[in-house]
């Protein structure tokens, strides 16, 4: 039976982060949601309390280095320690280079990389006093370059260094890290791009799956499956790692 753990999954309200939440739930780790608002984690947390699982809602700006405090001490004192911290939260300021304000660059950095940097330093002294851990970071395939996405693509691209840096600096207290680099996946993100373009969802969906080799876009599942292997205690020899779940080859 798998050790009762406790896991962190930050963004974990919608999207990839609820079904990260969801899977690790199923697999029998305590959840805490982390996302900016607590009452929007309220359904992925009773998804999980509907299941039998044990899984607790937090709202905290993981840019902010109180919030994270607070946060992972209040995971600490309701569910127990946390061993498993899963980096999703993201947001998007996409815009060309010359259009881009620092504000759009600042924010995203401040939710990606620091928020992070921030979570992984909280979490990962509950990993080292247990001598076990597993840290997750979701990078993206902008990390490889995508236009009108200068500050995500480096703030991916970033979150992959940090993940090795990561898996060398801790590996030897039994804590790993590694990063998942997801393809187009259907969330409410994806949909408001849709909305932009003008298009609906389905065709803009069909447009995209058109150059994916599997020829179909990324579920939240799809992601959420890779998270539970590196998350979990079969993946002890694998650190450092970055796995583009994408539907085929990237560059």
């Amino acid at each position: 039976m798998t050790e009762k753990r406790t896991a962190i999954v930050t963004g974990g309200a919608r999207g990839i982060g609820a079904a990260v939440a969801l899977r690790l739930a199923s697999a029998g780790r305590r959840v805490a949601v982390i996302d900016l608002r607590e009452d929007d984690t309220a359904d992925v947390v009773a998804s999980i309390r509907a299941t039998g699982g044990e899984a607790i809602g937090i709202g905290a700006d993981v840019s902010a280095s109180a919030d994270v405090a607070a946060a992972v001490e209040r995971v600490g004192e309701q569910l127990g320690a946390p061993t498993i911290l899963v980096n999703n939260a993201g947001i998007l300021r996409d815009n060309l280079l010359f259009k881009m304000t620092e504000d759009d660059w600042d924010a995203v950095m401040d939710v990606h990389l620091r928020g992070a940097f921030l979570m992984s330093r909280a979490v990962q002294a509950h990993q080292v006093q247990a001598g076990w851990g597993r840290i997750l970071n979701l990078s993206s395939t902008s990390a490889l370059g995508n236009r009108g996405q200068a500050n995500y693509s480096a703030a991916k691209a970033g979150l992959q260094g940090f993940t090795k840096t990561l898996a060398i600096e801790l590996g030897r207290f039994g804590v790993t890290a590694n990063a998942i680099a997801p393809g187009f996946v259907q969330t409410a993100m994806t949909r408001a791009t849709a909305e932009r373009l003008g298009m609906t969802f389905e065709d803009f969906l069909a447009e995209v799956a058109k150059d994916i080799p599997v020829g179909r876009t990324g579920l939240p599942e799809d992601i959420a499956a890779a998270a539970a292997f590196f998350t979990g205690d079969e993946a002890a020899f694998v650190s450092g790692q970055v796995l583009y779940v994408a539907g085929g080859p990237t560059d």
